[in-house]
């Protein structure tokens, strides 16, 4: 049923409009409130919600990995992850060419190795690791056993391990030209990871480490950026030994909740005005703050099904209670309605400023907004995605990228199991060591596959 008066959305779309406001309304009420509150106040809150989970819902897990999981939790930052497992790490900070400092985490050495020089070259082969949308560095390291962390497992078999943030998120929410506060601050896209964010860490890695070429590993939105990166840098390919992409990221079909998907292809600039023009979600950090963690990652675990279907069968219990505490991160509104504009078009376009629809009067459209041009990349690309996610197409992707890609399917796996499942070390993990091996030369080529075990047997000895 359609509504004459006000336009081309139906009833039910309305109501899901007036829903959404409802519940964003109340969330900045209580956002606003708990300002206010005393911590007492707070801690209240969430030991009546530790309380209540108590109370309807009684289960046993195992008493170590339980143990584990509650020191990755309470884990403050990349420092306090790496500490957990005696990791020494390196800070660094790049300065993009549109004034935006970026943090960079480095891992430049195995378990327990001190450097008498930091933040210079170790003479090891180089591996850049970046995070997916929403999130920053610490998904790669927020592990219940550093076995199933590709960061650590790299840093074992001797790779000098970076790993990258995106502007705005925790590790890098600073300009030179504008604060946080302002919207100026939070106007960028995909483009602007393209342009900048991406080749501008890059280049610090490569002077930093005075390696020829880096080995590059993303995961979700950080495989589109450098999809983006190399297809309209060129020169950028010939600092890039090869790219594995996890849970790759181009155009997604879209997503499971209809209504959203419906209201959201229709006019991605409507998040402008649910959401305004800064930060997305920056509320999520203050339902965590107030909510008792099982009761925190079982919101999360409703939220990912109804948006994508996903189950996260793949995911332990006490995985998902460490991880989800260092899941979110700030981006912009700009970058989430730029991936909805994508969808809509079923194409790796970069952000279209037009937001009005050109009219058309014949059959050949007067418009395009310009694409990506990712067959032109040069750089060898491995995929590695699972056949129950809902959020890649292989074969549309496939189709927009070079002849030359590989695409390795892996069964059972959905978006975040890549990062979090329970056998990462056997499905994941290996098959990256092993693409590494495959495209580094024999001088560079360093580790084994069955190192794994020694490694894990290493870290139970401690």
């Amino acid at each position: 049923m359609r509504v004459p008066f006000l336009g081309r959305l139906s009833i039910h779309e309305y109501l899901a409009i007036t829903l959404s406001f409802s519940v964003l309304a109340l969330a900045s009420i209580l956002k606003f409130v708990i300002l206010f509150l005393p911590k007492p106040v707070i801690n209240w809150f969430y030991k009546w919600s530790r309380r209540l989970f108590i109370q309807y819902r009684s289960e046993e897990y195992p008493s170590e990995e339980k143990r584990v999981s509650d020191q990755v939790l309470k884990a403050k930052d990349f420092e306090d992850l790496c500490r957990i497992y005696g990791y020494i790490h390196e800070e660094h900070v790049v300065l993009t060419k549109d004034g935006y400092l970026l943090g960079l985490h480095r891992l430049p050495g195995k378990r327990g190795e001190k450097r008498d020089k930091p933040g210079t070259s170790t003479g090891k082969p180089v591996v850049y690791l970046h995070h997916g949308l929403l999130m920053n560095s610490e998904v790669w390291i927020c592990l219940t056993n550093p076995e199933r962390s590709l960061a650590f497992v790299l840093a074992e078999h001797g790779y000098d391990v970076w790993l990258g943030n995106n502007r705005g998120n925790k590790y890098s929410k600073k300009s030179i030209h504008h604060g946080p506060n302002t919207t100026k601050f939070w106007d960028y896209s995909i483009d602007d990871f393209a342009w900048h964010d991406i080749p501008d860490s890059i280049n610090h890695i490569l002077q930093v480490t005075k390696a020829p070429q880096l080995n590059y590993i993303g995961f979700s939105q950080g495989t589109a950026q450098a999809f983006a990166a190399l297809s309209i840098h060129p020169q950028l390919n010939e600092k890039v030994n090869v790219f594995i992409a996890l849970a790759p990221a181009m155009s997604p079909p879209g997503l499971a909740a209809p209504i959203v998907d419906t209201l959201m292809k229709a006019s991605p600039t409507f998040l402008f005005l649910i959401f305004g023009r800064k930060s997305i979600l920056s509320s999520a950090t203050f339902w965590q703050s107030i909510l008792y963690p099982p009761i925190f990652a079982s919101v999360i675990d409703k939220s990912l099904s109804w948006l994508f279907n996903w189950r996260s069968h793949n995911i332990s219990p006490y995985q998902k209670i460490a991880a989800y505490a260092h899941l979110f991160s700030f981006a912009s509104v700009k970058s989430v309605v730029h991936w909805f504009q994508i969808m809509r078009n079923a194409a790796f376009q970069m952000y279209d400023d037009d937001v009005l629809s050109p009219v058309v009067v014949t059959s050949v459209s007067s418009y395009r907004p310009v694409r990506f041009p990712t067959r032109n990349i040069v750089t060898p690309i491995v995929l590695l995605w699972g056949d129950s996610d809902s959020l890649v197409d292989i074969n549309t992707m496939l189709a927009q990228l070079p002849s030359h890609t590989i695409a390795k399917c892996l069964h059972t796996y959905e978006h975040l199991d890549i990062l979090w499942g329970r056998n990462v070390h056997i499905d994941v993990i290996p098959e990256v060591l092993n693409y590494l091996k495959l495209y580094n030369t024999e001088e560079q080529a360093v580790g084994d596959v069955n190192s794994r075990d020694e490694m894990q047997n290493g870290y139970l000895a401690n």
